[in-house]
């Protein structure tokens, strides 16, 4: 399992009975979970000392419960700032655990020795668009959606990286990929963070498992002859890591390169133990 253990203001205290209790900088948050199906005593403080309670209801979705949590706030990681604030469906605008795919090719673009052009599909509030960019990568950040674009760019310039190469575009991925071919574009590396299931602006069906595959074979195009590497997270269940691999090495198999697959996960302080956190998908150069 890949962890992203080097956070210092988000943690996951304990989790228990379909929860996860985590600290986001000074704040304690309670959301649901699905992973979490045991029911282990919740022992630690936090948990009656929480500023946000996200409560799934039996019916979908949910609401959110407040003790003094502010509208927006930040944490960091590394050089990187975030601006979170609670809205629909439990979400805070970031996903902690992906910061160790972070870690991994902000490693690569910065030992590459030469400029490196990323692609980011779906790229909702800008985690991997910035670590990207901080590396010192040209960054082509797309999404769907006018709000999360903006975010991302708030993140951008609350980490000081509005002055960088990062070209905002809101669009739909796969079309922006089929136009890019069109172009003759190309991109060193592509990073991928597909929903499991949504909806087009025209109410066309996305499911992973039905369009994963067709977009890696689009993206395969926009290659650059020597890339630097490519990047898939799912957080479908049914979508085994090995299943990763193997589209991956099956698709970049003209390239010299290796694909390998993991679950990513965070440590869970309480327990010492890790919680599954969605898997990923990693190829990359030989």
């Amino acid at each position: 399992m890949w962890i992203a253990n080097n956070w210092k203001d988000y943690e996951v205290i304990d989790c228990s009975k379909g929860e996860k209790l985590e600290r986001w900088g000074k704040h304690i948050l309670i959301r649901p979970d699905p992973q979490v199906i045991w029911d282990t005593p919740r022992t630690a403080g936090e948990w009656k000392r929480k500023n946000g309670h996200y409560h799934r209801s039996s019916k979908g979705g949910g609401e959110w419960e407040f003790f003094g949590l502010p509208k927006q706030w930040q944490i960091h990681y590394r050089t990187l700032v975030f601006n979170l604030k609670p809205f629909s469906f439990k979400h805070t605008g970031l996903f902690p655990e992906q910061a160790v795919n972070w870690d991994w090719f902000s490693g690569k673009i910065k030992s590459a020795g030469r400029p490196v052009k990323v692609l980011n599909l779906f790229a909702y509030t800008g985690g991997a668009t910035l670590a990207a960019a901080a590396a010192g990568a040209n960054v082509t950040h797309v999404d769907a959606s006018k709000g999360m674009v903006g975010w991302a760019k708030e993140n951008a310039a609350s980490s000081g990286l509005s002055d960088k190469p990062i070209r905002w575009l809101v669009d739909d991925c796969v079309k922006f990929v089929e136009r890019e071919i069109r172009r003759g574009n190309h991109y060193d590396a592509v990073i991928m963070d597909p929903p499991s299931y949504g909806r087009g602006p025209k109410g066309e069906v996305w499911k992973i498992e039905d369009a994963v595959y067709p977009l890696i074979k689009l993206c395969t195009r926009l290659l650059s002859d020597n890339p630097l590497f490519f990047l898939i997270n799912s957080y479908t269940t049914g979508l085994a890591p090995s299943v990763l691999t193997y589209m991956l090495s099956t698709e970049l198999k003209d390239f010299k390169g290796h694909a390998s697959s993991q679950e990513i996960g965070l440590p869970v302080t309480s327990s010492g133990l890790i919680l599954p956190c969605g898997a990923s998908g990693r190829w990359e150069t030989d």
